[in-house]
């Protein structure tokens, strides 16, 4: 018998794939993308160059560009993607993903996120990750991935507002666009999941917010109370 250390047994049932609906939250609506949404998407991205810095696409030289793009990306099951539609306005102003999906493994990243400057740390985009987060929780996948370009601080600080932990840097791990890319993973487990769920419930809540849209407390004032 051997007495080498190993983890410990967990259960390795498959996950199941995520299910590719519409998903509904207080702030915003998460639609399955489609080509029906690259009008608002076009218009999101009008003036907002700078938002795809660190994306794998764009800026989109036209609106058939994106149109191919979104096409594209919208026919694929691994990312599997979401369009995001704020309830203040009506209209659809970014996209996220759910990719690197790893039923045997039980484990699932949120990524390949683009949002127009006008739902960043807002509650649209924060409700939006953590619905996808949720769903992904929720039918058993263990590992929440996030993962980045090391540069982009931006992201890396949204993944420890969400309550990823970070992991480490992986060196050389793209060419992006011509350009060498480093890695930040961040990741968090079923057994940190409730405690961030719980903070980020709470955050979402539109009781926390008041008449203009303004937080009555912020999330690291809700992570720090536990």
């Amino acid at each position: 018998m051997s007495t080498s250390p190993r983890g410990p047994e967990v259960d390795d049932t498959p996950r199941p794939l995520p299910p590719r609906v519409p998903i509904e939250g207080h702030h915003t609506s998460l639609e399955p993308l489609a080509v029906a949404h690259v009008e608002d998407l076009w218009a999101a991205a009008q003036g907002a160059e700078a938002s795809w810095t660190y994306m794998n696409c764009g800026p989109f030289g036209s609106e058939s560009a994106m149109r191919r793009h979104i096409a594209t990306l919208a026919s694929q099951h691994d990312p599997m993607a979401w369009a995001v539609r704020s309830k203040r306005n009506g209209r659809v102003m970014g996209w996220l993903t759910l990719r690197d999906i790893q039923p045997a493994n039980a484990a699932i990243e949120l990524g390949n996120i683009w949002f127009s400057p006008a739902l960043q740390r807002s509650p649209v985009g924060t409700e939006s990750m953590f619905l996808l987060l949720r769903l992904a929780a929720d039918l058993g996948y263990r590992r929440l991935v996030w993962k980045c370009d090391a540069l982009n601080a931006p992201s890396r600080r949204a993944a420890e507002r969400l309550g990823f932990t970070f992991e480490g840097i992986l060196r050389n791990h793209l060419i992006l666009k011509g350009r060498s890319r480093d890695s930040a993973m961040f990741s968090q487990t079923d057994a940190e999941w409730p405690r961030n769920r719980a903070m980020l419930e709470a955050w979402i809540d539109p009781a926390n917010f008041d008449e203009v849209g303004t937080q009555r407390r912020s999330l690291a004032e809700l992570a720090a109370r536990g």
